[in-house]
């Protein structure tokens, strides 16, 4: 069965309505949580201004920030899927879509030229929004998140050697959210993504997706990457600062860290802020054109984290089991 582009434009227009007004599940408790730890009065008191507009926007339906970000899409599309007009009608789709929910929602028109500051007031221009694609073997669906990220501060990359090591991480991590939080480079607490390795355009979207793609409280697979995610969102807590720069203990929501091979000389580190307001939503859109809406992304799958030439799905399986 060919999915038609009209069931894609569709999912895309109320995941834009969605993520902009509603605040994920996960990432609610993951505040109310830190409320009941904080300390300082004027931290804990945005913390809990912060529920009560979450709460607002979703009553009244309206956006939950009055800057609604950068609207953009991850599409991850089954192997076995079949697409009206192929990749050019999905993503001509995924354009329509926004600019309709910017006027719709409505979304603040931020995109504009970078030179000519020309703008169409629709979010939409030469390479906006940004799409990025993945696959998934053995399926024939395609899953479409977007994510309302603010597009001005609040990351920071650095190339660090091998020698530098897990210490180093750490030393980079500290320095760069005491930097963020002391000059209003954040929008805190948040999700922080921490990409390691791969070149510097790679290093930059693993980051940027382990801040934005995965959820509070879920661990990568590697159990030693997973004790670093823990003990990063434990330093950034200690910092002293907590919401919104005030002084407290409730910087870090949780962190996430994604990995990739990387040049052996070197140990390229990213590290990204989400917005305290973590806009994201999902649909995934079936052969038979139902849809079906989530805030949990799945972005990062065992196939995406394959380290082999081919792919054996049984095997990872196995693997994952053991």
């Amino acid at each position: 069965m060919v999915i038609e582009n009209a069931r894609i434009e569709e999912a895309a227009y109320q995941i834009m309505h969605n993520a902009a007004i509603d605040i994920p599940q996960d990432y609610l408790t993951g505040i109310k949580g830190m409320i009941d730890l904080e300390q300082g009065d004027l931290s804990a008191f945005v913390l809990q201004s912060m529920v009560e507009n979450w709460e607002a926007a979703t009553e009244d339906r309206r956006p939950m920030c009055a800057d609604t970000g950068l609207p953009r899409y991850y599409v991850k599309v089954g192997n076995e899927a079949r697409i009206d007009e192929g990749f050019v009608g999905a993503e001509r789709s995924l354009r329509s879509a926004t600019a309709r929910a910017t006027h719709d929602v409505p979304l603040r028109p931020n995109r504009v030229h970078p030179l000519w500051r020309t703008e169409h007031n629709n979010n939409v221009g030469i390479n906006s929004p940004e799409i990025e694609w993945s696959f998934e073997p053995g399926a024939d669906w395609i899953d479409i998140t977007t994510v309302h990220k603010g597009g001005l501060f609040g990351t920071d990359y650095r190339m660090l050697f091998p020698g530098d090591g897990i210490d180093g991480i750490k030393r980079f991590f500290l320095d760069t959210l005491i930097a963020f939080g002391k000059r209003g480079l954040a929008c805190q607490p948040a999700i922080v993504g921490v990409g390691v390795g791969g070149s510097k355009d790679t290093c930059m979207q693993l980051g940027k997706q382990a801040a934005c793609l995965r959820t509070v409280g879920d661990r990568n697979p590697d159990p030693e990457i997973a004790a670093l995610e823990r003990e990063l969102k434990d330093i950034g807590n200690k910092i002293g600062m907590g919401a919104m720069g005030f002084v407290g203990s409730s910087m870090v929501v949780d962190c996430h860290v994604e990995v990739g091979f990387t040049h052996t000389g070197g140990m390229p580190v990213s590290i990204h802020t989400f917005c305290l307001s973590s806009r994201r939503a999902t649909a995934r859109v079936h052969a038979d054109g139902s849809i079906e809406y989530r805030t949990d992304p799945q972005w990062f799958t065992p196939y995406m984290r394959r380290e082999t030439v081919g792919w054996d799905s049984q095997a990872a399986i196995s693997s994952n089991s053991a």
